[in-house]
């Protein structure tokens, strides 16, 4: 028999998002990494509705981790979805640690909480970030998965701070961001003139392309960036991929425009590094609402990535996300918006400038290989606390 002090660290990963291939780069990497001492195994539903389009897990893709599927039911809500009993016979297992990407008040958080073996430690991953007073159940659902929990990981600073006002002080913690795959996402110019020449944008050396990705909500301050577009007074095209009830008001606004605006919808994530490469800029120009802000906002780091610069407003955890390596305007600052877009619109040398700098982020802090690193980190450190309290 092996001896345990060297015998492989076994971590069972949970997440509805490992439904994407392209989101169980986390998993991959902490297993690539993390090889020989620690051995990954990831559990995804075999069926998520997606907030873009309905997502059928493909099994079928190369990981390097080990990757079981298992049934989940009304994955159209995601408080209330909840996984099959499969997943409880899974957690069972031998595990030396759990890592949880769900949220510790939604059921299936709670689910995992209740399943996973008391003498198993358990780690959630949270992007919280904003003071809440969940309803019952799931404020008692909170409350137990807090008070079972190990340890736990924020996505960042505003992640951080408001949990640490709650009982979540109690336990270990740590901020650790998102992650984006530069492997999938980098700059190609090939790839830009191919999906220009896709939207009808053929001709050379057009006006630049404003671009926008993700939900088309209120929330995520669409009607800010038409109302900079209409005042921006250079040319400009505007790109818009995503989807949402805001959907039918973009496309009479794109009316307007017909030769300069495209409205994409139903667009798979891993499509998604063709349409920022024909971006030029992006915008983030989300909208703090009582019970939202932008918890992290990964469209930005996918931007880094592709070297597109980005232009963030000041809501949540954009400001820290960003940093130096693009520009934040106030959320309602509409004047403000229109001279950000009119910067990088106007001044291609301030775009490379900018761009580099996404670009040396992305890499530096936020490529997954960095964030897997950081989350076996926080594993190795809340085991070893185990153990020498044992």
């Amino acid at each position: 028999m092996v001896p345990r002090e060297h015998r492989a660290r076994q971590v069972l990963s949970i997440g509805h998002s490992y439904c994407v291939a392209l989101n169980r780069r986390l998993v991959n990497e902490m297993a690539r990494i993390g090889s020989p001492d620690w051995m990954v195994t990831a559990v995804a539903p075999s069926f998520f509705y997606g907030d873009l389009s309905p997502i059928r897990t493909d099994i079928r893709a190369i990981d390097l981790c080990r990757l079981q599927t298992v049934r989940a039911f009304l994955t159209r809500h995601i408080h209330v979805f909840f996984y099959s009993r499969e997943l409880g016979q899974i957690l069972r297992g031998p595990w030396d640690v759990v890592h949880c990407w769900e949220e510790p008040y939604i059921f299936a958080g709670g689910q995992v909480a209740w399943w996973t073996p008391r003498a198993t430690p358990l780690i959630f991953w949270t992007g919280q970030n904003i003071a809440k007073l969940y309803p019952p159940p799931f404020s008692l659902i909170e409350s137990y998965s807090v008070d079972r929990c190990a340890g736990w990981m924020a996505r960042g600073q505003t992640g951080l701070d408001v949990l640490l006002s709650r009982n979540y002080r109690r336990k270990p913690h740590r901020a650790v961001p998102l992650g984006v795959d530069t492997e999938r996402f980098y700059p190609d110019p090939t790839v830009r003139e191919t999906t220009l020449a896709r939207l009808g944008w053929a001709e050379f050396g057009g006006p630049p392309v404003v671009g926008y990705l993700g939900r088309f909500v209120e929330e995520k301050g669409l009607e800010v960036l038409i109302r900079a577009l209409d005042e921006l007074p250079s040319d400009w095209r505007a790109l818009f991929v995503g989807g949402g009830p805001l959907e039918k008001g973009l496309r009479q606004w794109s009316a307007r425009y017909p030769d300069r605006v495209r409205v994409l919808t139903n667009i798979p994530h891993d499509q998604v590094p063709e349409y920022l490469n024909a971006m030029d800029v992006l915008c983030a120009p989300s909208q703090t609402r009582p019970n939202w802000r932008e918890v992290f906002g990964r469209m930005l780091i996918e931007a880094f990535a592709c070297g597109v610069p980005v232009v963030g407003s000041d809501s949540g955890e954009i400001p820290y996300v960003v940093k130096d390596a693009g520009i934040i305007v106030g959320e309602r600052d509409q004047a403000g918006w229109v001279q950000a877009l009119g910067k990088l619109v106007e001044n291609p040398s301030y775009r490379r400038e900018m761009s580099a700098r996404g670009l040396e982020r992305a890499r530096s802090t936020y490529a997954w290989p960095a964030v897997a690193r950081q989350h076996l980190d926080f594993l190795d450190e809340v085991l070893q606390s185990k153990t020498a309290t044992q």
